[in-house]
């Protein structure tokens, strides 16, 4: 069973899309599992800060267990931002992970903002609340080379991001 990298910035919609995704899935009798960068930070990759390095080890990790669950038959979806093209190429790579870029521009994260990261990211630099590295605003988020499939959340809803997934997913794995 293929695997499939969802990334894009923090609130383009992948866990939303995700999560939608694994419902619709399930209600037609498939096996399928998220996993949630977000989730996977507070547990098995606590140990790991924002760095490069550790940013790709999180991916790594990711990656591994992901491709556990999709070589015993279920969809698997990693949901991450996953912000270097190096680790998203070593998971096709590794694993013919096909890559969904889930795609939003700053401005409209901005509007959307549910964890008020944006907000904090653009704070003045002398602002204890500050966040110095956030994804795609003060941190690198290199655009994806030659994903599998683009979904602009900034210019399509969010049934119509599902759908396409959706598609996408089924056509490669039934």
């Amino acid at each position: 069973m293929p695997l499939f990298q969802m990334t894009g910035l923090s609130g383009a919609g992948k866990s939303s899309i995700a999560n939608l995704l694994k419902n619709r899935l399930l209600a037609m009798n498939l096996k399928v599992e998220i996993i949630d960068g977000d989730e996977f930070r507070k547990t098995l990759c606590a140990d790991l800060g924002f760095s490069k390095n550790d940013r790709i080890e999180n991916i790594k990790r990711l990656g591994f267990v992901a491709n556990l669950l999709a070589r015993n038959e279920i969809i698997t979806i990693i949901a991450a931002i996953n912000p270097y093209n190096i680790a998203r190429n070593a998971l096709k790579s590794l694993y013919d992970a096909k890559l969904i870029y889930v795609k939003c521009d700053v401005e409209t994260l901005r509007k959307r903002d549910t964890k008020g990261l944006y907000e904090r990211a653009f704070l003045p630099e002398n602002h204890p609340d500050k966040i110095h590295n956030l994804t795609g605003v003060n941190d690198t988020f290199e655009i994806p080379e030659n994903p599998d499939l683009v979904i602009d959340t900034s210019v399509e809803n969010l049934e119509n991001s599902l759908e396409k997934v959706l598609d996408f997913i089924l056509k490669i794995t039934i």
